[in-house]
C-alpha cells in the first residue's frame, strides 16, 4: 500500500531575516525605536534628576555653612567688643582683614588655590561695592558694640525689607502677599522690641538701620558686579578665592587711613588690651572665621540668590539670639522677649513665603 502523505499541522520553517515580509521588518524596525526613544527619555529625566539634586545639596551645603559662620562671627565679634572692651571697631576690622588675606596668599603660595591677578581693570570694577562692603562691616561691629544680640538681630530683619523691594525694581522679581505680610510683622516687632529694650542705645539702633541699608545694597550689587568683573579676568572667571581677595585686599588700605583718621592707633598703643594673649588669639580667630564667612556668603549667594541669601540669615538668628541672651546675660524682659522671638517667627514666615 502506498504511504499516504503527511497531514500534521506543523508551522512551516521561518524564513531568514532578509527574506520575511516588508511589513514585519518595518514592525520590528518600529518598535525597536520606540524603546530606543523610551530609554533616550529615561535617561534625560534620570540625569535631570541628578542635576536637580546636586544643584538642591549644594544650596543646602552653602547655606548651612553660611549659617555656621555667621554665628561664630557675631558671638566672636561680641566677644571681643564686649568681652575685652574694645573701643577700636576700624581697627579690629583691619586685622581681621588682614588675617584673611595672609591666609589667601598662603593657600596659594602651597598650590591649594589659585586666583586672579589684581588689575587696575579689576580693581576699579570692584571697588564700588568694595566701599559698600567695609561699610557693611564697619556699621555691623560698631552696632554690636552697643546692642545686645537678641536686639540687633531682629533689627537686621529690616535688611529682609530692603532686599525684597530691590528684588522686586532691580530684578522683576514679584514676591507674594505672605511676604509682604512677614516683613510687616517683622518691621512691628522691631519697632515693639526697640520699645522695650531695656539696654536701648540711640547710637546703637541708629549704626544697625545703617548697616540694614548697607547689607541689601551690598546684597543687590554684588551678583551685577560679579557679571562684569568676569569680563575683566585673564581667563574669563572670577573664583570665590579671588572675590574674597579682591573684598579683603581693598578694605586694608581704607581701613588703615579709617584708624589713623579716628585716632584708634593712639588709643591701641596706650591700651592694656593689646598686651593680652587671649585678646589675639580670639581676634585671631574672627580672621579666620571671617575669611570662611565670606567663601560661604559668595558661595551660598551664587547657588541661590539676593533674596534666598537674606531670608536664610533670617533663620539663622534664633540661636543667635538664644546665645547672645544666654552667653552674655543681657539684661532683658518678657515684652522684650516676647519681641525677639516674634521678629524671629516673622522671619521663619518670611522663609517659609518665600518657598511657595
Amino acid at each position: 500500500m502506498a504511504a499516504l502523505p503527511a497531514t500534521g499541522t506543523s508551522s512551516p520553517p521561518l524564513l531568514p531575516a532578509s527574506h520575511q515580509p516588508s511589513s514585519e521588518l518595518e514592525n520590528h524596525g518600529f518598535f525597536a525605536e520606540e524603546q530606543d526613544r523610551s530609554l533616550s527619555l529615561i535617561e534625560k529625566g534620570e540625569v535631570e534628576v541628578k542635576r536637580s539634586y546636586v544643584r538642591n545639596r549644594q544650596a543646602v551645603l552653602s547655606g548651612a555653612a553660611y549659617c555656621l559662620c555667621s554665628c561664630s562671627m557675631v558671638l566672636l565679634n561680641k566677644l571681643v567688643l564686649s568681652g575685652f572692651n574694645l573701643d577700636a571697631g576700624i581697627s579690629f576690622m583691619f586685622y581681621q582683614n588682614l588675617v584673611s588675606v595672609a591666609i589667601i596668599y598662603t593657600l596659594k603660595a602651597c598650590g591649594h588655590i589659585t586666583t586672579e591677578p589684581l588689575t587696575w581693570k579689576l580693581v576699579s570694577i570692584w571697588f564700588p561695592v568694595n566701599l559698600i562692603f567695609v561699610g557693611m562691616l564697619l556699621s555691623s561691629i560698631m552696632s554690636l558694640k552697643y546692642m545686645n544680640i537678641g536686639m540687633l538681630t531682629i533689627m537686621k530683619n529690616l535688611a529682609n525689607l530692603i532686599t525684597a523691594v530691590g528684588d522686586m525694581y532691580l530684578f522683576r522679581k514679584q514676591h507674594n502677599l505672605q511676604v509682604w505680610i512677614s516683613l510687616l510683622l517683622m518691621i512691628v516687632s522691631a519697632i515693639c522690641g526697640g520699645l522695650t529694650d531695656l539696654a536701648f542705645s540711640g547710637i546703637g539702633y541708629a549704626w544697625q538701620i545703617t548697616n540694614c541699608l548697607l547689607t541689601a545694597g551690598y546684597t543687590l550689587t554684588l551678583r551685577k558686579t560679579m557679571d562684569v568683573a568676569r569680563k575683566a579676568t585673564q581667563s574669563g572667571n572670577l573664583s570665590e578665592y579671588s572675590m574674597v581677595l579682591l573684598n579683603n585686599s581693598l578694605s586694608l588700605p581704607l581701613g588703615l587711613g579709617l584708624a589713623f583718621l579716628f585716632n584708634e592707633v593712639d588709643y591701641l598703643l596706650s591700651s592694656s588690651v593689646v598686651r593680652s594673649s587671649m585678646f589675639w588669639f580670639v581676634s585671631t580667630l574672627t580672621g579666620f572665621v571671617g575669611l570662611a564667612i565670606s567663601f560661604t556668603s559668595m558661595w551660598f549667594l551664587k547657588e541661590t540668590g539676593p533674596t534666598t541669601y537674606s531670608l536664610v540669615g533670617s533663620l539663622n538668628k534664633v540661636p543667635i539670639s538664644v546665645a547672645g541672651i544666654l552667653l552674655f546675660k543681657v539684661p532683658t524682659s518678657i515684652p522684650n522677649l516676647f519681641s525677639i522671638f516674634f521678629g524671629l517667627a516673622a522671619g521663619i514666615m518670611f522663609a517659609r513665603a518665600k518657598m511657595l
